[in-house]
């Protein structure tokens, strides 16, 4: 497995702990509240077979800057870091891709900043809020697994875990959100090992239960691709179906056999779905 090169960008907005990796045009990628580091990151992986892909810790996250305010780890603000960190980079426009939380700053990032953009991926994600709009969300109530995933994701806050108890609830979480998780091992198999930033995720859950920007999404003007898992638990299909009736310029891809992962369950396809659409949308 290669490494991501670590680079700390400076910019106005603060400092920003970024990991860079492959070649050909930029795409950025980050999450709201997951601390990467020099392993990377899966879904960024999927993208930097012929592309620059830059993973951002946001603020809080890894040895990024701290926040000052508490509305510094806000989606909103995110998206301001981003802008800011593109200007440092010396782009003029960049794709962003995100997957899941990611994919939700990626909604905010094309409503107010569609001309840094020249593309727009969206991974299993939702412009409003999903806890407890779908019982066919695995954080709604009336899902079967709701309690052992509130569970998980409270002892993953924990900065007392070992190593190996870390693993083994994180293993756990995600197993919940695969298509098939007696396939765990296989998909998560090259060493690729993050974190959960707690200040993050827990200003994330507040911040979600208001979160809906649909009305706004008309506004996005640049091309967009939306990709969903046909069982995902975690942001359910019907969330993308309603991005892609939204938003102008974009287009919906089903995987039929994923969950909340495609990139990993439905590698292949899922990087010649990318590997197309960069193709023949995409010009800088």
């Amino acid at each position: 497995m290669t490494y991501w090169e670590t680079k700390t960008i400076s910019t106005a907005r603060g400092n920003f702990e970024v990991f860079v990796k492959g070649e050909g045009n930029p795409i950025c990628v980050t999450h709201h509240y997951s601390e990467f580091n020099h392993t990377g990151d899966y879904f960024a992986d999927s993208l930097t077979e012929n592309n620059t892909v830059y993973l951002v810790n946001l603020k809080q996250a890894g040895n990024s800057s701290k926040a000052n305010e508490a509305y510094e780890l806000s989606m909103f603000d995110a998206v301001y870091d981003l802008e800011a960190i593109r200007e440092a980079l010396g782009y003029a426009k960049w794709t962003f891709a995100g997957h899941s939380t990611g994919g939700m700053i990626g909604v905010i990032y094309g409503i107010h900043f569609s001309t840094s953009l020249t593309s727009l991926i969206i991974v299993g994600a939702a412009a409003r809020k999903y806890a407890n709009s779908s019982s066919e969300c695995i954080y709604h109530p009336d899902h079967p697994n709701f309690d052992r995933m509130q569970q998980l994701i409270e002892t993953l806050k924990r900065s007392d875990l070992t190593p190996s108890e870390r693993e083994r609830f994180s293993k756990e979480r995600t197993k919940l959100s695969l298509f098939h998780p007696d396939k765990y091992d296989e998909y998560f198999s090259l060493g690729i090992h993050k974190k959960m930033s707690a200040p993050r995720m827990n200003f994330f859950i507040r911040e979600e239960m208001i979160f809906d920007v649909t009305r706004e999404l008309e506004k996005i003007s640049t091309n967009t691709l939306i990709l969903s898992g046909r069982y995902d638990v975690q942001c359910p299909l019907s969330f993308s179906v309603e991005m892609n009736e939204l938003i102008p310029k974009s287009q919906l891809f089903v995987f039929n056999e994923s969950n909340h992962y495609p990139f990993l369950e439905e590698k292949s396809l899922f990087r010649q779905v990318i590997l197309t659409y960069l193709k023949e949308k995409v010009s800088y």
